[in-house]
């Protein structure tokens, strides 16, 4: 059995996940006091057109511990990270998705190795995505092409379930990147600040409810846009 950690900062990214949203932060709660003494979960709405907002204020108003941020309009996947890591409170951080996509008691499996490393980062022991051989070809696309683009090479890049420490955030802001593509400016960072980071396996599950769009051609486009863009930053002193 883990030992607790003293404080724990959750939070999940939503957006148009009102038939998720529920179940994920109630299936947190649970884990959230059997790992840490203190802690918080934090509901980060971007810019949803359906019931998710309505759905985290309701319960927000249950618990004080439980927080909703909201964007309005949609800004994008990057976007709802940054807000997650600035509002949080505690020295450990820890996000997932909140598609449904992972069982959040796994986060036992990230919290072992937090005190050998500033940045614990799951990968998919077996991807359950609808259309997974278009899925597992955009990773390892974005696999080759994060290495030959700032040298760095990871199991699985944007596997949506990451642990941090607060000094380790605090190295990588300011964080520029509001789409896809924040995983890959977070690693890029950490590699060139030398922060030490750990790599554990994850259970990924089908989603069940809701409508993926990670892999649509606006987010690849972006993503792309975005990727040169960090490339140019961090070679030329910007960030």
């Amino acid at each position: 059995m883990i030992k607790k950690v003293p404080e724990l900062s959750i939070f999940f990214p939503f957006w148009n996940e009102e038939a998720n949203i529920e179940n994920v932060v109630n299936s947190a709660i649970p884990v959230a006091k059997k790992v840490a003494r203190k802690w918080e979960i934090i509901m980060v709405d971007d810019g949803s057109s359906d019931k998710t907002r309505e759905i985290a204020e309701r319960l927000a108003a249950t618990d004080d511990r439980l927080k909703l941020i909201s964007h309005q309009p949609n800004r994008g996947y990057g976007a709802a990270l940054t807000s997650g890591f600035t509002h949080a409170e505690y020295d450990l951080i820890v996000f997932t998705d909140g598609d449904g996509q992972f069982d959040f008691s796994e986060v036992t499996n990230l919290l072992e190795k937090s005190n050998k490393a500033d940045i614990v980062i799951g990968f998919r022991k077996k991807r359950r995505d609808k259309k997974l051989f278009k899925r597992l070809l955009l990773m390892n696309l974005l696999k080759v092409w994060d290495l030959m683009l700032f040298r760095f090479y990871f199991k699985d890049i944007d596997c949506g379930f990451k642990l941090f420490t607060r000094d380790a955030v605090a190295k990588l802001m300011p964080l520029r990147s509001e789409g896809a593509m924040i995983t890959t400016e977070i690693l890029a960072k950490a590699k060139r600040k030398k922060l030490k980071i750990k790599e554990v396996g994850v259970t990924h599950y089908p989603r069940e409810l809701g409508h993926q769009t990670g892999a649509n051609v606006p987010v690849i486009i972006r993503a792309i846009l975005e990727s040169i863009i960090l490339w140019y930053d961090l070679h030329y002193g910007r960030t």
